[in-house]
């Protein structure tokens, strides 16, 4: 029995309008959702405001199950959820089948944050028990993107639910079913109680109307550090915790020692998987002087030899771009860097929204599709001299999301990464990585610091609450 029936699977009425949800590879209408207004969310916030109660005094035992089930019915759909993975955000199945694991993953942690200790007795100079323990915010608020839909918003919904929290989950409208009604049939049949896990779709309407809402105190939000930075000024006036993963550049540094045979493949995943279109994507590659040459020769190649085209209807390495607007920012980056002077070794083609992967060469500071995040297949390519300039050009710029450095020396690339600032650093990999039980965040730009995934769940979704026990009442002078 499929787990999505558009006949049910939005259960309130809502005042935002139709929107037909469609396929990017080929433009065809997938689903007919309805989208929520600001008075939805409020509607929304209350209800799981009224309901997060009982589900906060359930025993651990309890949240956990739900979990546990949730995480079985992701492998369980499989089959559905890639389906409508592939075809609505335009994913290639193994990509589809990554946000299946993952998702699935997030849920077993998220099971294991419910019963995990959550407190310290404290000295106390009275005669007294003086403790602290983590209580549920509440009602979280989720924002999600579309680039990566199930798991952009598991991430946020599953250990706010676990910890006792409910959840108002507003997914980008382009990608409303599997980055949100997908979530709510899954937690629907593991059992979660109902009121605890409102998903509303919709446009900035909606996103706003969930920052100011009274009934929801924090928010995880999920986008562009435009959008975030909006986010964040709201909920700061409103004295909200904002939890905000946003965009990067993304350096990946190839150290004069490195295997070239190895890193191309490594370098060619980080820009071009899912079309470049993820927070971690390679966005700038420092290589070597000495290997330059060869390295741009040699991605340009791996990028020639890619199958751009339909991930649902043939065995593709790139899918389409979302939607036309973000492949207007994309021709438009590319463009314009070889305006000034930028040289084009792959690409910069499109037909419809397939976009070629492309490589660009001869980029420096004012090559646009260097300095700004393109989210797209492009990998600007740029030489260095020495370790201490790498450092400084992987430093520049305004993002410190995510950094890759390859060296057949490991500890001298450990070295070259304690200097520079960033939320995340692999060494002999590209920038592309995430795991449920890693936390993930980004710094200056590119977010608030590491809001995801273990001890950073529990930071990121309860309060710290002090309690003091007497015997007796306490004696004052008057």
């Amino acid at each position: 029995m499929p787990l999505l029936d558009p006949k049910t699977w939005q259960s309130r009425t809502l005042a935002g309008g139709e929107y037909a949800v469609t396929e990017p590879a080929t433009g065809e209408t997938l689903a007919t959702v309805t989208l929520a207004a600001a008075e939805d969310v409020a509607t929304a916030a209350r209800d799981a405001r009224a309901a997060q109660a009982e589900w906060a005094k359930a025993p651990h035992f309890v949240r956990a199950a739900v979990l546990r089930r949730a995480g079985d019915l992701f492998a369980a759909h499989a089959d559905e959820l890639r389906e409508w993975i592939v075809r609505e955000s335009g994913s290639i199945p193994g990509k589809a089948d990554f946000e299946l694991h993952v998702a699935a993953q997030e849920c077993y942690e998220a099971a294991a944050l419910a019963s995990r200790p959550s407190g310290q007795i404290l000295p106390s100079e009275a005669p007294r028990l003086s403790y602290t323990r983590r209580v549920p915010v509440g009602v979280v608020g989720v924002i999600s993107p579309f680039n990566a839909p199930l798991i952009l918003s598991i991430r946020s919904v599953a250990p706010a639910l676990a910890l006792g929290n409910a959840v108002v989950l507003k997914p980008d409208p382009r990608t409303a079913v599997c980055g949100g009604l997908a979530l709510a049939a899954v937690f629907a049949e593991a059992g979660l109680p109902e009121g605890l896990l409102h998903v509303v779709p919709g446009g900035p309407e909606a996103g706003q109307a969930l920052v100011a809402d009274p009934n929801v105190p924090v928010i995880s939000f999920t986008g562009s550090t435009a959008a975030g930075r909006a986010v964040g000024e709201a909920a700061g006036r409103l004295l909200k915790r904002a939890h905000l993963e946003l965009g990067g550049n993304s350096a990946l540094i190839v150290l004069e020692d490195a295997d070239i045979d190895a890193v191309i493949s490594a370098a060619a995943w980080g820009s071009f998987f899912h079309q470049g279109q993820i927070c971690m994507t390679t966005g700038r590659h420092l290589v070597h002087a000495s290997l330059y040459e060869e390295y741009v020769e040699r991605l340009a190649a791996k990028a020639d030899s890619l199958a751009v085209g339909d991930p649902h209807r043939a065995q593709v390495h790139l899918g389409p771009i979302i939607d036309s607007a973000q492949l207007a920012k994309i021709q438009g980056l590319v463009e314009s860097s070889t305006a000034r002077g930028a040289k084009l070794a792959a690409g910069g083609t499109h037909e419809r929204l397939f976009y070629r992967p492309t490589v660009l060469a001869g980029v420096d500071d004012a090559t646009p599709a260097y300095a700004e995040e393109v989210f797209g297949p492009v990998a600007p390519v740029r030489s260095f001299a020495d370790p201490d300039e790498a450092a400084a050009l992987a430093a520049a710029g305004p993002y410190g999301l995510s950094l890759g450095i390859v060296t057949r020396d490991t500890a001298r690339g450990l070295d070259l990464a304690e200097r520079i600032p960033t939320g995340i650093a692999h060494i002999n990999d590209q920038t592309v990585n995430d795991e449920a039980v890693a936390p993930f965040g980004g710094i200056a730009a590119s977010g608030t610091g590491a809001r995801f995934g273990g001890e950073a769940n529990l930071e990121a979704f309860t309060d710290v609450r002090w309690t003091t026990v007497r015997g007796d009442v306490a004696p004052y002078p008057f």
